[in-house]
């Protein structure tokens, strides 16, 4: 069942969203009687988050008022992946103000990577992005408890379990701050701003270092009791296939992922079944899956074939989520997302043979519109939201 949103949150949430409103519109749309509307404004301008912005058109009688959203706010939004950093400022409408991208590898803990986090923040401050945030979003590469703003046992993350990332940021900006799963805000941006937006029941599946699956339910996000709904890339699909990160044996991720692609792509090399592949490895001493993804486009058979293997492991997991939640819309994002539509063939195709015709008969099956933004897009929409509930 939807969560009912305080009025306050539904009104800035709908000026972030569209823009500039007039009291008049505001009222019409929020249902609410002009007094109350007119003193939750006050309130609201006293708070620093709603200002005037000049007249409205003319409605036929006295002109309204625009308000918008305080020109002044300022969010950040942090997308941490296994080897990247991605951090932006963005403005109340979630407009980006200053970005920052740079590699940077997960491993090295919680401390450093929060540090370099901090200090490219610090660098937008000081080039003049903002004067103070209003809060910061952040996903990490792992399962988190959102409750509670911490990692949880990631796999991939060596020393983050339990590590209090929420209270550190909150403590170093002076606002407050929310963490989440990196598929999770991926999802949040794509529905907020990408392919899925309106669309209130869609399943998000990232395809990078690990695999994992953001679940819109009713218009919400579903995180389960303790914040790892959607690990499908630890759900076996091979008793006897290869040990995986998390200690069992033939997870998804363990036979799907850019690692797995990676080690499939050499030992193609080495054996000679990819000419496309042998190439480049001998120029450059490594493959990985873009070089899968360019052996693809050139037509080397083995380069496809790994691909379509990949995606038809995806699609058999698939296959019984949409049995069990029947969403009207399947987004396939994350770095292996550039292996494009024989990836994404190969997908469709296992979903709607092995699904039930009545779940099918109306799904999409599509690439995500905003790529490598989609993390950060979310985490900016996660951190205007904490700030919003914040102005009660």
């Amino acid at each position: 069942m939807r969560t009912v949103e305080p009025l306050h949150v539904r009104l800035l949430r709908l000026l972030r969203d569209e823009g500039a409103v007039s009291r008049a519109e505001l009222g019409d749309r929020l249902q609410m009687p002009r007094p109350r509307l007119l003193a939750e404004l006050d309130r609201l301008v006293g708070l620093g988050y709603v200002a005037e912005a000049g007249l409205a058109a003319s409605r036929g009688g006295r002109r309204s008022t625009l308000v918008e959203l305080n020109p002044r706010l300022r969010f950040a939004a942090v997308d941490l992946g296994a080897s990247s950093i991605d951090v932006e400022v963005v403005n109340g409408r979630l407009e980006t103000v200053a970005a920052y991208a740079e590699p940077a590898d997960i491993r090295n803990g919680p401390k450093v990577t929060l540090h370099r986090v901090n200090e490219l923040l610090h660098k937008a401050r000081v080039d003049g992005a903002y004067e103070r945030l209003d809060a910061v979003g952040v996903g990490v590469p792992g399962p988190v408890s959102f409750r509670d703003g911490v990692p949880v046992s990631p796999p991939i993350m060596p020393g983050w379990d339990r590590f209090p990332v929420r209270e550190l940021l909150t403590r170093e900006h002076g606002c407050p701050a929310v963490v989440d799963n990196d598929v999770n805000i991926m999802a949040i941006g794509e529905r907020h701003g990408g392919v899925a937006h309106s669309v209130d029941d869609f399943l998000f599946v990232k395809i990078g270092t690990g695999i994992g699956c953001g679940i819109y339910l009713a218009g919400e996000v579903y995180r389960g009791t303790d914040g790892c709904a959607g690990d499908i890339g630890h759900i076996q699909v091979d008793s006897h296939g290869p040990m995986c990160s998390c200690g069992n044996v033939g997870c998804l991720e363990a036979l799907f992922s850019g690692a797995a692609l990676a080690k499939d792509a050499l030992a193609a090399a080495r054996s000679g079944l990819s000419p496309a592949l042998a190439d480049r490895l001998s120029l450059r001493g490594a493959v990985n899956a873009v070089d899968v993804a360019e052996g693809a486009v050139e037509g080397d058979v083995t380069c496809i074939q790994l691909i379509r293997d990949g995606g038809r492991r995806v699609g058999g997991v698939l296959a019984g989520l949409v049995s069990f939640t029947n969403p009207s819309m399947i987004v396939i994002g994350g770095g292996l997302a550039h292996l494009g539509h024989i990836l994404l063939a190969e997908i469709r195709s296992v979903v709607y043979r092995r699904s039930l015709p009545l779940a099918t008969g109306n799904l999409p099956v599509v690439l995500s519109e905003l790529g490598s933004r989609a993390g950060v897009a979310g985490a900016a929409v996660l951190a205007s939201d904490v700030a919003f509930a914040e102005a009660s």
